[in-house]
């Protein structure tokens, strides 16, 4: 079986701290499993550098150098049938470069691959002028490119060697507790002891400090305004931001919010199923594999037109999307599902049909088989 080396620059896919970051790593590496190929782990280097700092740049570059070098010595030290085919990174921008693909590539001759890139021109010149220097090396050497969203489509540079790839994941847990939807809402709602006859909201999202947690705070500002009809938010995630999310959500009425903490992906599947609608400001979102992983359980989406939100919720197709950062529009659209069971139950439909057409798991495998193979 043909060999494709993977690098997440960012987090990799075996990471103990869960996030839509690691999810979409390890999708990517099970993609290219169903596609056919073996998957290796090809380094864990974790080269994100947030402040600027040119010293630390300049040391995760000669890391970076490092270990190519010695990943081309090794994989040249193995039978041709057991080197990799070709290099795969999943996310790189100018603060995550992927200081090792390229070298590896062009020292083994064999294709470089990139998914979700994203070019930001004006960090030409300023702190991250290296960086963003390497990212350009890197798209241009690129044999393709899966930019995954319009947004980092458009500031792609020209004769960029972009391939279509729509932001994906594995559908089955979610179609299956779908299926087991009475059986969840009853469980969870004796549990809870929630009210049946009121809808239910579901959330998940890690509680961190930055846009996670402005996006917590607006959802908050969203559900406290008046006129809302009466719901129940489970909330499901926790993070460093834990208390001041809580905090937020004390404005409304009591037994109104339930924190669930931490959940694995069955018992994710499971409050989806359970639930009625998924809200999410979804302030500064690549395009949210949380709302992904609703819309393949059936839940209709509420979400600002925020990144790459566009490319996966459908605004009157599987959601309502509303102006980014707008708590009274949030709210508005909220409180339209909640008022309307039958267009609840229309989004719905469209929301696991849009997930079938244009998210799925075997789809993604079929297209990066492809590019891989074409550029062979």
């Amino acid at each position: 079986m043909d060999r494709i080396a993977f690098y997440a620059p960012m987090k990799p896919p075996d990471h103990p701290v869960p996030s839509g970051e690691r999810e979409t790593a390890r999708l990517f590496a099970q993609a290219l499993e169903v596609a056919g190929y073996e998957v290796e782990l090809a380094c864990r280097l974790r080269s994100r550098e947030p402040e600027g700092d040119l010293e630390r740049q300049a040391r995760l570059e000669r890391a970076g150098g490092w270990v190519a070098g010695r990943l081309v010595r090794a994989y040249r030290q193995r039978p041709a049938s057991e080197r990799p085919v070709a290099w795969f990174t999943y996310h790189l921008y100018y603060k995550a470069m992927d200081w090792i693909g390229p070298a590896v590539a062009r020292g083994l001759g064999i294709p470089y691959l990139a998914a979700e890139v994203s070019v930001a021109p004006k960090r030409a010149g300023g702190p991250w002028d290296r960086s963003h220097q390497a990212l350009l090396e890197a798209v241009a050497a690129a044999d393709a490119i899966f930019p995954l969203t319009e947004v980092n489509r458009e500031c792609l540079p020209p004769g960029t060697r972009m391939r279509d790839l729509a932001p994906f994941l594995d559908p089955a847990p979610f179609q299956a507790a779908r299926k087991q939807r009475e059986a969840e809402r009853h469980a969870l709602g004796e549990r809870l002891a929630l009210n049946p006859d009121q809808p239910w909201i579901a959330v998940a999202a890690m509680m961190r400090p930055g846009v996670k947690a402005q996006s917590f705070a607006l959802l908050a500002e969203a559900l406290a305004r008046e006129g809302l009809p009466p719901f129940q938010v489970l909330i499901a995630g926790d993070g460093p931001a834990e208390a001041a999310v809580r905090a937020a959500f004390e404005r409304l009425p009591e037994g109104a919010v339930h924190f669930l903490g931490r959940l694995d992906q069955a018992q994710l599947a499971a409050l989806f199923a359970a639930c009625d609608l998924y809200a999410w400001p979804a302030v500064g979102e690549a395009f949210g594999m949380a709302l992904l992983e609703a819309e393949a359980t059936g839940l209709p989406v509420v979400a600002g037109r925020d990144g790459g939100v566009a490319d996966v919720v459908g605004d009157g197709e599987s959601g309502l999307l509303v102006p980014p950062r707008d708590p009274a529009a949030f709210a508005e659209a909220v409180a339209r599902l909640l008022r309307d069971e039958a267009l609840r139950a229309r989004l719905s439909a469209g929301a696991a049909a849009r997930i079938a057409q244009h998210h799925s798991l075997a789809a993604a495998a079929l297209t990066l088989r492809q590019a891989i193979e074409a550029a062979r």
